[in-house]
């Protein structure tokens, strides 16, 4: 299996004691992987130290073979991402957004934009400024947005935040169409487990900043009647050790 995104020693920790500690974590081609955790529990920061936001203490992040830390340009070139909350310019339409997004990509055309407008079911918002969208809406923009130059590596922080039922629905069917059809890498953060149940196929847990396991979804399944027994298992475990332990 060829690795797509490696996370080697990874180390950031804040003045409130918060932060992620010797994080380890493989990622392979095709993979929908699910970075799990409470809010608080590191995901963001893990998150932003991959696109390049923030620099680690300690570790490496490498993307496609390429250091984020030491080769940032050649690490990001394949790699679609939304960190947080997803930004548009308000007197734009949501065309005009993904049209200036697509000035940095020469293989992206109008074609495209449609075909990502309606992967996320924007299309008919097509022509109406942003300033009127709903969180919802601007979400399944900025999704649309990262996807838009057909990358190989999508990084998603948190992505269903603002969305309706539809909404989710929409977003699960893209991330499992692209994740088949064009064998594109997910590394998806969320507190929502039941979504994360349902679009994963691998899951790890992170909890006080520390990776607690990791684990094919289906193997999961077997041994818990959902997810959310899953997790709730391994942070009384592990977290009841680790506090005992400190």
């Amino acid at each position: 299996m060829e690795k797509v995104i490696e996370i080697i020693n990874l180390t950031k920790t804040y003045g409130n004691g918060r932060g992620i500690y010797d994080l380890n974590l493989d990622i392979y081609k095709g993979d929908i992987f699910g970075f799990l955790g409470p809010n608080g529990a590191g995901k963001t920061t893990a998150m932003k130290i991959m696109t390049g936001l923030i620099r680690p203490e300690n570790g490496d992040v490498k993307i496609l073979g390429h250091s984020v830390v030491d080769e940032y340009e050649k690490a990001m070139a394949k790699v679609g991402c939304l960190i947080e909350i997803a930004e548009s310019y308000q007197f734009l339409s949501a065309f005009e957004n993904l049209k200036q997004i697509a000035r940095y990509y020469p293989d992206v055309d109008h074609k495209r934009i449609d075909e990502v407008l309606e992967l996320t079911g924007m299309y008919k918002f097509k022509y109406e400024k942003t300033k009127k969208f709903s969180l919802g809406m601007k979400q399944r923009l900025g999704l649309a947005a990262a996807v838009l130059s057909r990358p190989k590596v999508v990084i998603l922080d948190e992505p269903l935040n603002g969305l309706d039922v539809e909404g989710m629905i929409d977003i699960r069917k893209m991330i499992l169409s692209l994740a088949e059809k064009e064998q594109t890498t997910f590394f998806i953060s969320s507190h929502l487990i039941h979504d994360v149940e349902l679009t994963c196929n691998r899951i790890g847990v992170i909890y006080n900043g520390r990776i607690l396991n990791v684990e094919n979804t289906d193997a999961i399944l077997k041994n818990y009647a959902t997810l959310e027994n899953y997790f709730v298992s391994e942070v009384e475990r592990n977290g009841r050790v680790s506090s005992s332990a400190s």
